[in-house]
């Protein structure tokens, strides 16, 4: 059989591709299993991303991860993984098809963000009439008229952030339900508006327009979706892998999962959902898995071999 592979990456957005670049430089042998659905692609331009102060477009930010990664001659594989079982001396992943085997694994398959029943929604994105992370680009939609399309019981806590960047900021409820009187009164003392009862919401490069059933119609120039989101855990039906509330994966310190031999890093994992943090995480993981493995050392020099020494280091 086919040597297994020291570890595959489930996933090639950044932290995905960062850790297998890592791994790569620690001369490990590393497959990066690609659905081509990584968060980041969305992103029209990001700000606030470091080392790139005039921003960078979500879809050029990945291929400059991807290419580092090429540079080091990382194999990838295009594909979904539908399946992790454990196996002898690792794990069993079937993708596009076919089985592959690894020492560890490394899942790093990000989250997929529930976005409201409207059309035109990559359009909406591009233009930052809809946006999906307010601690990524609430900075470049300060003083706008901001919505937050939520349960009035989520939203509150969300347009209290973005009140950090406008004057103009409402919760936009899918429910009919009238707010409570604690609600109402957590709004007032920040400042937000609260609009109930939102049955359609449409977009243009403009902005939005949220109609209401009371026949109402309330304009926006971006609207803040806060549905919940679906962590890429599905490939790990059947193991026995910690998860939080939000069905995000639990690590320790080392980006661990419960399951020995399984590492997480980026949106999928519990926490804050940034490139920067995500490629921590990476870093973090694929130094972790190094030390797990057993030692890759280089070829002692054939002159040392016949002399039976090692070179000396100065004083």
């Amino acid at each position: 059989m086919e040597e297994p592979y020291d570890c595959v990456v489930v996933g090639a957005g950044p932290a995905g591709l960062t850790a297998a670049t890592y791994l790569a430089r620690y001369r490990r042998r590393v497959l990066v299993i690609d659905a081509g659905e990584s968060r980041a692609r969305w992103i029209p331009v990001s700000h606030n991303c470091p080392g790139f102060p005039f921003g960078v477009g979500g879809r050029e930010l990945l291929g400059h991860f991807r290419a580092q990664a090429e540079q080091h001659e990382v194999p990838f594989m295009a594909g979904t993984v539908t399946a992790v079982e454990p196996s002898e001396g690792g794990f069993q992943l079937n993708a596009a098809g076919s089985t592959v085997s690894a020492r560890t694994v490394l899942v790093a398959a990000g989250i997929r963000d529930r976005l409201p029943a409207a059309t035109g929604i990559e359009d909406a994105i591009a233009s930052g009439a809809l946006r999906l992370c307010a601690v990524c680009d609430g900075y470049e939609a300060r003083d706008e008229a901001i919505g937050v399309y939520a349960p009035v019981s989520e939203g509150l806590g969300h347009a209290g952030f973005l009140r950090t960047f406008s004057g103009r900021v409402a919760v936009l409820s899918p429910d009919d339900d009238t707010p409570s009187a604690d609600e109402r009164s957590r709004a007032e003392a920040m400042g937000v508006a609260l609009h109930a009862g939102v049955h359609s919401l449409s977009f243009s490069a403009a902005g939005c327009e949220a109609r209401t059933i009371d026949g109402r119609v309330h304009r926006f120039d971006t609207i803040y979706p806060v549905l919940g989101c679906e962590p890429g855990t599905g490939l790990l039906t059947g193991l026995d892998v910690r998860t939080d509330a939000a069905g995000k994966l639990v690590v320790d310190g080392s980006m661990e999962t419960s399951v020995p031999g399984m590492f997480a890093a980026g949106d999928v994992v519990s926490g804050l959902n940034q490139i920067s943090v995500a490629v921590g995480h990476a870093a973090v993981a694929a130094t972790a898995i190094h030390h797990r493995l057993p030692p890759n050392f280089r070829p002692l020099d054939g002159r040392q071999r016949l002399r039976g020494d090692l070179p000396s280091v100065a004083s």
